[in-house]
């Protein structure tokens, strides 16, 4: 998901406190409906402790599937973990990373570029950290949970460079990436009862 985003919403958020650790059991679900040939989906991660998932309303908002941040919702994008899921059209997972690298660095030539580990053992993922000459970092994390699934997805966060707790927070985002899961959305159970599930 690259910041562009940023420049369609007129508040965003201001976040405050540590990035924490995660929540036992807080996981976060978000799901989307079977769309022509896309089958149905979901996304399963962690929430880390303090911080407040949004699907509905914020993230509807900036078109985009979910987002988690600490504090309240206000005008900076700052310390956001942004979740963003697509039909898959470009033929891999490198030609995602590249589409990417090209857009961001057409928009900053002198930005600095390099590979953010993630180690998802659930799908294959690809991470960058980019450095703008806006003194801010983006992390961007592609992810491809198989040609089955008619999907992929990617998780960003933006961050000062000198914010005081950018360790702690790309350390959170990184455990995020790491422990989202596909799981493929059924919705037969909502025919009958007005509740869908998530199966493997």
């Amino acid at each position: 998901m690259r910041r562009w985003w940023v420049l369609l919403v007129l508040a965003f958020v201001s976040v405050a406190g540590h990035a924490g650790g995660m929540e036992k059991d807080a996981g976060v679900l978000v799901f989307g409906k079977a769309d022509g040939e896309v089958p149905g989906w979901s996304i399963l991660t962690d929430r880390p402790d303090g911080w407040t998932q949004d699907c509905c309303m914020y993230a509807k908002a900036i078109g985009v599937n979910l987002v988690m941040y600490q504090g309240d919702w206000t005008g900076d994008p700052e310390r956001v973990m942004v979740l963003n899921v697509w039909p898959s059209k470009l033929s891999s997972l490198e030609a995602e990373l590249q589409d990417d690298r090209h857009h961001y660095l057409a928009r900053d030539p002198a930005a600095k570029v390099d590979a953010l580990a993630i180690d998802n053992k659930l799908m294959a993922c690809r991470g960058v950290h980019f450095e703008g000459t806006d003194h801010k970092d983006d992390l961007v994390v592609f992810c491809d949970p198989g040609l089955a699934t008619g999907i992929r997805l990617s998780w960003s966060m933006t961050l000062a460079h000198d914010d005081p707790k950018k360790a702690e927070l790309m350390a959170a985002f990184q455990r995020v990436v790491e422990h989202s899961k596909y799981l493929r959305y059924k919705d037969e159970a909502g025919a009958k009862n007005g509740k869908a599930k998530a199966t493997r």
